[in-house]
């Protein structure tokens, strides 16, 4: 069953266009994205300037004679003209398809025929030549600013041409806005369906938790395709008007970052986990941990940290996409930004539930937010829950839709969980990812990967082993890492290091989920080897497929950290 758009729960006036209407109307002069456009340089865009070639794209793409809900493609990293690109769609009354930056060109390929899209906007990427095979011969494409070099008919050329399009039509909240494809975590990417309506529900729910408005500012970097992103840049801006900066490159996120000093931030735990190693490198955690334990000084140490890191002004910090380790938001929380863990997927615009802000509750995902309902399937622990913000459904496959959406409206999310008294959300694993040993005894991965990957020199990590007496832990390295590695005298001293947190873990571990080692592997992981999903997410069909033969024969070795060099 498909989840009925909320017609009734959201006023027009809160749906995306209309948005984009009411900021032409009131805020034309106010500054709203910076785009770095190389060598330092920035360009700014006020709403009156965003808005007048939003409606000059809108009128030639009018102009090509698309049916109404004609399916429109995005492929570009981050970058002022996604937006722009993705409201001239919208404007011109078709469908937005946006495709993740890093995809091999079979997966663009398999997205853009499936979608059945009917024109593509190139933008920045890095990786094009590799890409540019995935797309169909003869699908039109328009280059964006920023884009490689390409034949395409130019974003600002078509603009500098275009008279705009007067109209403002107001598009029905039932209306498809968008077809998002899921990261491919577990399998092929499905493309979910979402209206007007269930974004703007969502964002306005997810604004009743998160203090966002149109003082805040923000750095967007990570993958606009992802649902975090479209609903905390995208919709958020349209909702709140707040001011937009986007990253250049990776080598210059510390830059961008000091330049933005976001006042709202959001990251994956990979990344938090990357700034405080960042600060190790500069700071030994003893000497920290020991300055902040001082208050005349914890201040003046944790105002110097934060400046460096960009965060200083940071009010709401939060993570996602996957769960962060208590320790290192005790981490945070002892620098002073504590951050709020957040939940949500594709299927809901990303709202679900997150932690309270100021109210710490380390190893839960919080309460629900306003309007979301939850529960926990008594037959398997399975996280339920249902709102007005969830998809329409998988776009062409009405069976797999039945499968997650059941007939009392109910998101089955694949996420296992626990509810406290409080009613926090505790995620315990994936239904799926749980394996049994041999000794038939069940083990949930995930809160252990967790521990794992807290090791300053572990980059990801997956648990696995069923049907072996004890799990085991296939690790991969960070880029400093690996280089002391090269040495002899690196690698044992990396191996003494892994061994002593093996047995820490171990530790906190039940008798049946102890590891029996570690597995180094040289191979890095990679969304162009088919290990990491876009969004970051390890592939664990994929770890197990290509390593699964290799198991015995690491164990056989009996050590506590085995090498795979091949």
């Amino acid at each position: 069953m498909a989840n009925p758009a909320p017609r009734d729960t959201v006023a027009p006036e809160h749906l995306a266009l209309q948005r984009l209407y009411h900021w032409e109307r009131t805020a034309p002069e106010r500054v709203i994205l910076s785009q770095p456009q190389g060598g330092g340089a920035i360009r700014d865009f006020t709403w009156g300037q965003a808005i007048s070639e939003v409606r000059r794209m809108a009128a030639h793409l009018r102009s090509l004679g698309f049916p109404p809900g004609t399916r429109i493609a995005l492929l570009s990293k981050n970058c002022a003209h996604w937006l722009l690109a993705d409201f001239a769609i919208w404007l011109a009354g078709h469908v937005s398809v946006p495709l993740y930056p890093t995809l091999a060109a079979g997966t663009v390929r398999q997205i853009l025929e499936h979608s059945e899209a009917k024109l593509l906007f190139v933008g920045k990427l890095d990786g094009w030549p590799a890409m540019r095979p995935g797309v169909p011969e003869g699908l039109p494409c328009i280059g964006l600013p920023l884009a490689p070099a390409n034949d395409y008919p130019q974003w600002q050329a078509i603009v500098d041409a275009t008279a705009p399009f007067a109209e403002s039509p107001l598009r029905d909240g039932n209306e498809l806005s968008t077809i998002m494809y899921t990261s491919g975590t577990t399998g092929t990417p499905k493309g979910v369906m979402h209206s007007f309506a269930t974004f703007a529900w969502s964002i306005a729910s997810g604004l009743k938790r998160v203090p966002v408005g149109s003082n805040d500012r923000l750095l967007s970097y990570l993958p606009l395709a992802h649902v975090a992103e479209r609903a905390l840049v995208e919709h958020a801006l349209l909702a709140t008007g707040m001011h937009v900066y986007f990253a250049e490159s990776l080598e210059t996120f510390t830059v961008d970052l000091q330049r933005a000093r976001p006042t709202v931030f959001f990251s994956v735990p990979r990344l938090w986990v990357k700034f405080q190693q960042a600060v190790d490198t500069k700071m030994p955690p003893a000497k920290l941990q020991r300055l902040l334990r001082i208050p005349i000084v914890r201040k003046i140490v944790s105002k110097k940290v934060l400046t460096a890191l960009g965060l200083d002004a940071c009010s709401y910090a939060a993570g996602g996409a996957a769960p962060m380790p208590p320790e290192l938001l005790r981490w945070y929380a002892r620098l002073g930004l504590p951050i709020s863990e957040v939940y949500g997927m594709t299927e809901n615009c990303g709202v679900s539930h997150a932690t309270l802000p100021g109210v710490e509750r380390v190893g839960t995902v919080g309460q629900p937010y306003q309007g979301v309902e939850t529960r926990i399937d008594p037959a398997n622990g399975e996280i339920l829950m249902r709102s007005p913000g969830l998809m329409l459904g998988y776009y062409k496959e009405p069976l797999l839709t039945a499968e997650a959406i059941d007939a009392e409206g109910w998101l089955h999310t694949g996420d296992k969980g626990a509810l406290d008294p409080e009613g926090n959300l505790r995620i315990t694993g994936r239904v799926k990812d749980l394996f049994k040993t041999s000794k038939g005894k069940y083990v949930a991965p995930a809160p252990i990967e967790d521990r794992l990957v807290m090791h300053g020199a572990i980059e990801a990590c997956v648990v696995t082993g069923a049907n072996l007496g004890q799990p085991l832990g296939i690790v991969m390295l960070n880029a400093e890492a690996v280089k002391r590695a090269a040495s002899a005298e690196g690698r044992a001293e990396l191996e003494a290091s892994l061994t002593e947190h093996l047995a820490k873990v171990n530790e906190g571990l039940d008798p049946h989920e102890q590891l029996e080692c570690l597995v180094v592997v040289a191979e890095p992981w990679s969304v162009e080897n088919g290990f990491i999903t876009p969004t970051f997410k390890v592939k664990r069909n994929r770890i197990e497929d290509v390593y699964g033969p290799l198991f015995a024969g690491w164990i056989a070795k009996r050590k506590p950290v085995v090498w795979h060099d091949a």
